[in-house]
Order: structure tokens, then C-alpha cells, then sequence
């Protein structure tokens, strides 16, 4: 079949849309499908080897054995709202056109990656221009995830976005979302010319590739001598510093056991909120945050599995049910899991039924800090943690099980 995957994010782009779009990609090539990305030209969320070399790729090319078609747009990343929905509301037409000039032929199935939301218009443009199956993966419920932050206030903007928002549900063919709340939330607000939108709408988990973390040496620990953290008790935050991250919380909570001299909170990444994350570390004088530039995604495995703790977290401004991809990638590397969560995501659940960690609400700074001392206190429950995440993962979200199930909806 001719494929072709629609996202804003491709590596080198260090995202869990890029990560997600990649495997997928090579999955479905693997499989003897035709494949094609569409996306956008790297400039965000790149390792130190990849930042500033936008430059030097092209426009349609093969990367790594996929057809990969690159678009520039407006920037829609670390920049204001206003900016950012500029940049989103016209990228589908960037993306039209790119598409066309480059792939003549019949498009058998598209898939696209939502947020930004407007992609949903490539999605549909080829269905009716092709009878195209359109295939639209929700992962964050824009609009309702930028009101729930404070970010999107404007009535008349929430109203033109939540009619875009119906509008991608109800022009797609299915609805990929990655929990039963996630489907509970949407079928519950919309239906379509006053017919529900269940029987579109499939729990289909976010996947991953198990057997990259298989090969990782565990006693390497090569980013353990990389930062000076040898002798540490390591918590790991690997991901985007945005405002739905609360990251401020984690900082807040480091405070608390900052006595505890082997205790550290490794942050890597980057995002709008670094900033002012480094200057209430600075400010605090706190020895036990330590900040580092994103690692690629090749290197992620070897990172994880130096941590003895990966570590989440929601803001509890949050509303939807988002499950945040980065439990699944500490549960395939055999670490377990700590989260700080808003009350409605389904990653509670996840962690309770794999158990694989520990989760309590965002925002209730006992429970944390005693969650971060009962791990740091019982070593041998969380090798013991590790593995029952490994074990779920394996079972429930390996790649080539996902994308079978996924497959079964190309027809």
C-alpha cells in the first residue's frame, strides 16, 4: 500500500511524535508497504551534534531508508500563542502542496499526527482528492489542553478551534486515541450530524520498540560518567519542559530532600520553560537539580537505563486523560516509574496495573517526597518494579503488536 504519515516532528527531532512517526514508519516499510513522511524542516528539541544543521536537509530525500518529504512553515515552537496559531492554521497548506509536487501517484492510506490539530485538513484534502483513508492519532485534546493551561482564553478563539476540532473527528475515517479516557472524553463532547462518533474511535496504545533497550549494556553507565553522577541516586526527567510539565513542582520536591547529599533530579531537554527553571534552581541555590541539553534519540536507551528512577510529570491544570509518552520508554528500559500526575490521566492506572512505580496528584508535595523516599530507601523493590514494567510493556505496547492492530484498519 502507499503510505504517507503526516506530523510536524521527524528525527532528529527529540519528541514523542518524532520517536512515534519514526518506528512507525519503519514498521510499516518492513512490512512491504510504500512509505512516505511528511514534516517539517528539524529546528526544535535537537541534540548538541544536531542543533543549527536545518540546513542540510533536504527538501525530499531518504533518511534512513524512508521517503521523506520536509516543509518549511512559520515557527511554531517556542514562540508566543498568537505566533503558534498562525503557524499551525497554515501549515496544512504548506504541507498540500509540498505533498503534491513530490508524490504523483494514488495515496493509499493517510495518517495523521494531531497536535498541531489543522494537519487533520491534509488528511482530509486526500481522502476526498484520492478516496484516501484518513487515519487521525489524537494525542493531546487540542483545544481543551491549551484552555486547561491558561493558554487559550479568547471565547471566539475557542469557539473557531472547537469547531476545527469536531470538523477532524467527524471528516476522518478513524480515531486513534491512546486510553479509554481519552475515547470517554471525546465521544462524550462531540458527535457528527447527530450520530454518536464511538464506533470511529479506537484505544490504540502509543507503541515502542522494545528491543533497542534490549542491547543497552547495563553496566556501561556511560552518562553517569559523562555527568559526575557515579555514586548518585538518579531521577530522571527526559523530555519537554513546557507548562504542562509543571516542572516547578519537581524542583519544589527536590528542595525538600535536598539534605539527602546522593539524591539527584537529572532534567534533560528543553522547552519554554527551561529558563525559568534554571533561574529557581539558581535562586534556591540547590545542588541536587542538574539540567543537560537533549541526548538523541539513539542515545535515549543508554540514558534511561543509567537512571535508577524515571520520572513524570502533569500539571494538574491539566483536564484531559493524557497518558505522557515517556512511562512507556522508562517501562522498556526496566526503570521504574515516578509520577506526579493531574487527577484525570490514565497514567495512574497504567502504573497501578503494570506495577511498575508509583503515581499521587500533582501538586501534593508530602505524598512526593515521600514516594522519592521510598524509593530512594528500598533499592530492591524497584529492580523488582523495573522488570513488571518491562513485562507489561512487552506484553501490552511492543511495536509489532500495535502496528498489526493498527494495520487492520488500513482497508
Amino acid at each position: 500500500m502507499n503510505i504517507i504519515l503526516i506530523s510536524d516532528s521527524y528525527p532528529p527531532e527529540i519528541r514523542s511524535a518524532s520517536q512515534l512517526m519514526s518506528e512507525l514508519a519503519h514498521e510499516l516499510k518492513e512490512r512491504g508497504n510504500n512509505v512516505t513522511v511528511a514534516t517539517s524542516f528539524p529546528k526544535y528539541n535537537l541534540s548538541e551534534k544536531e542543533n543549527g544543521k536545518s540546513e542540510v536537509y533536504d527538501e525530499h530525500s531518504v533518511e534512513d531508508g524512508i521517503e521523506v518529504i520536509r516543509i518549511k512553515t512559520l515557527p511554531h515552537h517556542k514562540v508566543n500563542f498568537m505566533v503558534r496559531g498562525i503557524a499551525q492554521i497554515t501549515m496544512p497548506y504548506f504541507f498540500i502542496s509540498r505533498i503534491k509536487k513530490y508524490i504523483k501517484g494514488k495515496i493509499d492510506v493517510v495518517i495523521v499526527y494531531s497536535p498541531p490539530l489543522p494537519l487533520y485538513k491534509v488528511g482530509f484534502y486526500f481522502k476526498r482528492k484520492m478516496k484516501s483513508k484518513f487515519l487521525l492519532n489524537i494525542q493531546d485534546i487540542f483545544p481543551q489542553n491549551a484552555i486547561d493551561l491558561g493558554i487559550l482564553k479568547n471565547p471566539f478563539m475557542i469557539k473557531a478551534f472547537e469547531l476545527m476540532e469536531k470538523k477532524a473527528y467527524c471528516k476522518s475515517d478513524m480515531i486513534f486515541v491512546h486510553s479509554m479516557g481519552n475515547a470517554k472524553f471525546i465521544s462524550t463532547k462531540y458527535s457528527c450530524n447527530g450520530n454518536g462518533i464511538d464506533s470511529k474511535i479506537v484505544v490504540l496504545h502509543n507503541w515502542i520498540d522494545v528491543k533497542v533497550f534490549k542491547g543497552v549494556d547495563e553496566t556501561a553507565g556511560i552518562f553517569r560518567k559523562i555527568y559526575g553522577l557515579e555514586d548518585k541516586f538518579v531521577i530522571l526527567f527526559a523530555g519537554v519542559m513546557g507548562p504542562s510539565q509543571g516542572l516547578d513542582f519537581v524542583i519544589a520536591v527536590a528542595e525538600k530532600v535536598k539534605d539527602y547529599k546522593d539524591i539527584v533530579f537529572l532534567l534533560v531537554g528543553d522547552g519554554m520553560e527551561k529558563e525559568n527553571l534554571l533561574k529557581i534552581v539558581e535562586d534556591k541555590k540547590l545542588k541536587n537539580v542538574i539540567f543537560k541539553p537533549f541526548v538523541s534519540q539513539n542515545e535515549y536507551p543508554k540514558l534511561a537505563k543509567d537512571a535508577d528512577v524515571g520520572l513524570v510529570s502533569l500539571t494538574s491544570k491539566n483536564k484531559t486523560p493524557v497518558v505522557p509518552g515517556k512511562i512507556t520508554g522508562y517501562m522498556a528500559a526496566s526503570i521504574p516509574v515516578l509520577a506526579f500526575l493531574n487527577k484525570e490521566s490514565d497514567g495512574h492506572k497504567i502504573i497501578s496495573d503494570a506495577d511498575c512505580g508509583y503515581s499521587c496528584l500533582f501538586g501534593d508535595i508530602e505524598s512526593a517526597v515521600n514516594l522519592v523516599m521510598k524509593m530512594y530507601k528500598d533499592r530492591r523493590v524497584l529492580k523488582e518494579k523495573g522488570l513488571n514494567g518491562l513485562n507489561y510493556v512487552s506484553a501490552n505496547f511492543e511495536k509489532r503488536k500495535i502496528v498489526d492492530e493498527l494495520e487492520s484498519y488500513f482497508k
